[in-house]
């Protein structure tokens, strides 16, 4: 594969990120780490939290930024980063109902190439008064075949490991920076909104891990505000900040970003929290995921839906799931029948329909739980797999339907991908060693976490017959980043063989495991 000088960001990108790291060396924490906008502060508008774009195409993405007070949002763009011809989009007014969040869509943008954009935010009042521009850049789809080069991951600052200043905080995000992606995939738990942080930890070694503490991460989530602090925390990172104005983010969630393995409909019993409707608590932390990442298919007020198709050029279709906003309650996960499942019947209508559509040589499916690792909640089954060996029962059934629909429609290049078990490993999915026959193999991959505790390896559940060829997980339970077992993946589509590779890497930079996968066949 020609790769050029992508790995080291080309000359373009580098200039764009002198920029970005003069402009983070400027900014003060506690100006960021406050909830409420500088109004009473003179000056011109601010945007410290940075610039995002999501869910690029060959044509446009959708960008992303918060403004410190009330103020237009407006967008140009530029094929260099001289911006000496610009195109110029007037966005949304960002005022306090989105939390001074706004996005504005990109279209017309040519296939294949580099696109650099700014962020000027205009006084609300006085237009000719705006803030210093906030440059980002990221490269649109091919339009035609060519090589394609993401990451994924997902889990940042859970168990208790936040920001910490003496570690450079969340390094491994200047690691996968430097690979230069064309995209970030997010999978899920991109917050901790259950997990209050302290401001020091010991480590069993005896030294002290020190975290940096905002009033919304002093306590579980519970309101809006505390929902949206929780999603600006991690934008206080400047690793964060500099990646986020280079590589685009196609983002889903999980559980943590509203609380631990929570279902529609559960009545929390934790005792921390006075609002105990997970329904509740879910409506807020939905509208501060949509007012926080840049997701076209959701309006700000949390409306519209997570499960999506992002199509990058005619070689990857990438089917981002939502595992939570439609599945049943936690049960054994032992039932002879299941009628919404993990997916819920609509969802899994859509998923089928599409992948049957879709006409690009990979279909990932961008799973926010594992299929075949038993992830228990309690004595009850959190994922899917519910540790019995034999037909499927509980929510394996829609699984199952899925598996032989790929099957029987012929539908192929499918792999999926995905994070939450806080460990990295490979499993390879066959019918001849299954209690269920009828789907065609594949391969699913597991990575994570970013910066989390890290976990023992799950166990595998045998319905589906995976068989687990690379493992890489701790001995002991919540281990701290600054102790390894930091994960995150890397999948290259080459655009002349159509071969893809996941490499599944550590933080530090290590290759642990690589599988070549060859296009159009069964069974690899």
């Amino acid at each position: 594969m020609n790769t050029g000088d992508r790995g080291s960001g080309g000359p373009a990108r580098r200039s764009v990120l002198r920029g970005g790291l003069a402009a983070s060396a400027a900014l003060a924490v506690p100006a960021l780490s406050g909830a409420a906008p500088a109004q009473a502060l003179g000056g011109r508008p601010g945007a410290a939290w940075g610039v995002q774009v999501g869910d690029v195409t060959d044509r446009g993405g959708t960008v992303w930024v918060r403004a410190d007070r009330p103020a237009r949002m407006v967008v140009e763009t530029s094929a260099t980063d001289s911006f000496r011809k610009v195109q110029r989009r007037r966005g949304p007014l960002l005022g306090p109902g989105t939390d001074y969040t706004g996005t504005v869509r990109l279209h017309g943008l040519p296939p294949g190439e580099q696109v650099h954009y700014r962020v000027v935010l205009e006084d609300a009042d006085d237009p000719r008064r705006s803030g210093e521009p906030v440059e980002g850049t990221f490269r649109t789809a091919p339009g035609r075949r060519g090589d394609v080069r993401f990451v994924w991951s997902g889990d940042v600052a859970g168990q208790g490991w936040g920001i910490n200043p003496d570690r450079g905080g969340y390094r491994v995000y200047d690691e996968m920076q430097r690979l230069d992606p064309d995209f970030f995939l997010h999978s899920g738990d991109t917050v901790y909104a259950d997990g209050p942080l302290s401001t020091q930890v010991t480590l069993p070694d005896g030294s002290v891990w020190r975290n940096l503490v905002t009033e919304e991460k002093a306590k579980v989530a519970e309101t809006l505000a505390e929902y949206r602090g929780n999603f600006r925390y991690n934008l206080l990172d400047e690793n964060v900040r500099r990646f986020n104005a280079q590589v685009p983010i196609v983002v889903q969630w999980d559980d943590h970003e509203v609380v631990n393995n929570w279902y529609p409909g559960e009545i929390l019993t934790d005792e921390r929290y006075t609002e105990r409707r997970a329904d509740v608590l879910a409506a807020r932390a939905r509208r501060a995921f949509a007012e926080y990442f840049p997701v076209p298919t959701l309006r700000s007020d949390g409306a519209g839906r997570i499960y999506r198709r992002v199509s990058y050029g005619p070689l990857l279709d990438v089917f981002v799931l939502d595992m939570r906003t439609y599945r049943n309650a936690n049960s054994d996960g032992l039932a002879p029948d299941d009628v919404h499942g993990v997916l819920g019947r609509e969802q899994l209508a859509w998923l089928k329909r599409e992948l049957q559509r879709s006409r690009a040589e990979w279909k990932v499916i961008a799973s926010d739980m594992p299929l075949g690792l038993v992830v228990p909640d309690g004595t009850d089954v959190e994922a899917v797999a519910q540790g019995d060996p034999g037909a499927p029962l509980g929510r394996e059934l829609q699984i199952a339907e899925l598996l032989r629909h790929i099957k029987q429609r012929g539908i192929t290049g499918t792999v999926w991908l995905t994070a939450d078990v806080h460990h990295t490993s490979a499993q390879h999915y066959d019918p001849a060693r299954a209690g269920f026959k009828d789907f065609a193999p594949f391969w699913e991959f597991v990575t994570g976490p970013l910066h989390a505790g890290a976990f023992p390896g799950s166990a595998l559940d045998g319905t589906f017959g995976p068989e687990r060829v690379f493992l890489k997980a701790p001995e002991a339970a919540n281990v701290a980043p600054s102790q390894g077992f930091q994960f995150y993946g890397e999948v290259e589509i080459d655009g002349g063989s159509r071969e893809l590779t996941v490499r599944l890497r550590e933080e530090g930079g290590a290759v642990l495991f690589t599988k070549v996968l060859r296009p159009g066949l069964v069974g690899q």
